[in-house]
């Protein structure tokens, strides 16, 4: 889409100031908001306009980032109440500046940060408008939505298209890469390397107890019927994360192809997990038929009391961020506004809210968390506890070796979200947690720690301020005619659409492999996918 004569300005000495991408945020939850701050702080674009359905979050969302500047609040152009009004609302824009009528700058991009399941919904109808294209993780909540999306992108010119794994732009990740990799001029692909050659890899997810309470046992991703297996929706970044140091290829050097370039692709695929913890089986005896936290004669007790984790651990610390203002997103200003105790009576009605087994219709209580629910007596059923086991063969084309990585997610720990591991190489060994980096070299018995920067705004070890950057800086670079769409793909996001759809799809063979207790061969299995 070429730019609007608006969206640029030139200079007496005939210079034309690059051309500054303007973004839409689709969805004004936790995720996109986090995305708009990140696009507010990189400088590196202005969020021009937000589409969100809940007047209230668009409101927040916009003040905040959109039409902050302005006296007049916001402008048609500036806020949608449906994504499908944006739709709507460019396509005329477009067809008014073809006439040669005077039109608002438009959009060069997009975050879609909507509910999971309607993500190819979303992108798959955005695909025609051109925009590049940021997709919230997971992509899709099943394969046949996945290759959907792929299907209709192909379709359409190549525009810039990002996925939310988030892990791999953090400055600690990119840092284990490359110690990983070698510095990029030969010592490529796990040879040459800080360890050697790359044999085997434990990586570990512990997702924190209350933290999957709240989002697996209460929140929106407890069923795999309503979203998908937590393999998919907590950890498919962690399964993209050990395929991107596993086998994905080194950082894209121009005009430069090598053998190394080509992906080592895994052999097999096995898996094991289930829920272990919170069903019913497990409900203290003394709990008795309670199923509400508030009326619950262990709540003062219970690690899982929604009055503990909701009020005493963040409302009543002033903390009304996530998870608070997920239960409810207005307990912010009535903060602000009214003081602590009409924030706690409003919370407490929150999670008062309840439901009886067979007087409510099941898609009701589905369709919906219920945040003050016992976590013994909700009707989640995502495993709390799982692990992925893949392999790689040796490939003698490219000259990569066999190797094996154990993912585990494991959600009773006192961790949060605070990745770990280890990885075993031919001459050393790297230990790592969210903060340091501690590499041993076997050939000099020398130990160095790491300790590289976490930035303090951004969620995932800054990990959202990366993506965002990098994405910002590709649709930038292709905007101003600085790169091929092709290369800005390679050199910014450091992946293309391919490998997303990949990396979901170890995911789903696992999946198949934990619920069919069978060794998933990938080579047969996916030919069969894509038949």
């Amino acid at each position: 889409m070429a730019p609007l004569m608006d969206e640029t300005s030139s200079h007496s000495n005939g210079s034309v100031d690059k051309k500054v991408p303007r973004f839409l945020i689709i969805g004004a939850g936790s995720r996109g908001t986090a995305y708009a701050a990140a696009i507010v702080r990189s400088d590196l674009g202005v969020v021009a306009a937000v589409a969100e359905p809940l007047a209230f979050k668009r409101q927040v969302l916009g003040s905040k980032y959109v039409w902050h500047t302005s006296k007049s609040g916001p402008q048609p152009q500036q806020e949608f109440e449906d994504w499908k009004d944006f739709v709507k609302f460019e396509e005329a824009r477009r067809k008014d500046a073809a006439a040669g009528s005077h039109t608002t700058p438009g959009i060069d991009a997009v975050f879609v940060c909507v509910k999971d399941d309607l993500h190819c919904q979303v992108v798959t109808a955005l695909a025609p408008l051109g925009l590049h294209i940021m997709c919230e993780k997971p992509l899709a909540t099943n394969l046949h939505d996945i290759l959907a999306i792929q299907s209709t992108l192909s379709k359409y010119p190549q525009r810039i298209f990002a996925i939310g794994h988030v892990l791999r732009y953090s400055p600690h990740n990119m840092l284990l890469r490359s110690l990983l990799l070698g510095n990029g001029h030969g010592n490529l692909n796990n040879h040459g390397g800080a360890i050697g050659e790359v044999l085997s890899i434990e990586h570990t997810e512990p997702v924190g107890y209350w933290h999957f309470s709240h989002s697996y046992v209460r929140g929106q991703w407890r069923k795999e019927k309503t979203s998908a297996p937590s393999l998919l929706t907590k950890s498919c970044h962690d399964i993209d994360f050990i395929l991107w140091l596993m086998c994905t290829p080194p950082p894209y050097r121009k005009g430069y192809v090598g053998k190394e370039d080509v992906p080592h692709l895994p052999t097999s695929i096995s898996s094991v997990g289930s829920l272990k913890q919170f069903r019913k089986s497990r409900k203290p005896k003394h709990a008795k038929d309670a199923t509400n936290c508030l009326s619950c004669p262990i709540s003062e007790s219970c690690i899982y009391s929604a009055k503990k984790i909701y009020h005493d651990r963040h409302l009543a610390k002033g903390v009304t961020k996530w998870p608070v203002d997920i239960v409810n997103p207005e307990i912010p200003s009535i903060l602000a506004e009214s003081g602590p105790e009409a924030a706690k009576e409003a919370l407490m009605a929150t999670l008062a809210e309840d439901y009886e087994v067979g007087k409510m219709k099941v898609e009701d209580i589905e369709s919906r968390p219920w945040f003050g629910r016992c976590v013994w007596e909700s009707d989640n059923d995502v495993c709390d506890d799982q692990i992925v086991t893949i392999t790689w063969d040796d490939d003698p084309d490219t000259g990569k070796g066999e190797k094996t990585a154990v993912f585990h997610m494991i959600a009773q720990s006192l961790a949060q979200c605070e990745r770990r591991g280890r990885i075993y190489g031919t001459s050393g060994e790297i230990e790592y947690d969210s903060k340091t980096i501690t590499v041993h070299d076997f050939k000099t018995s020398k130990t160095t720690v790491h300790h590289p920067e976490v930035p303090v705004n951004s969620h995932h070890g800054g990990g959202d301020d990366g993506l965002t950057a990098m994405f910002a800086g590709a649709v930038a670079a292709v905007e101003n005619g600085e790169m091929y769409v092709q290369e800005a793909q390679k050199y910014y996001m450091g992946c293309d659409l391919e490998e997303v759809v990949r990396s979901h799809a170890v995911v789903f063979a696992a999946e198949k492999a934990r619920t069919s207790g069978e060794v998933v061969e990938w080579d047969s299995w996916w030919y069969e996918v894509n038949r």
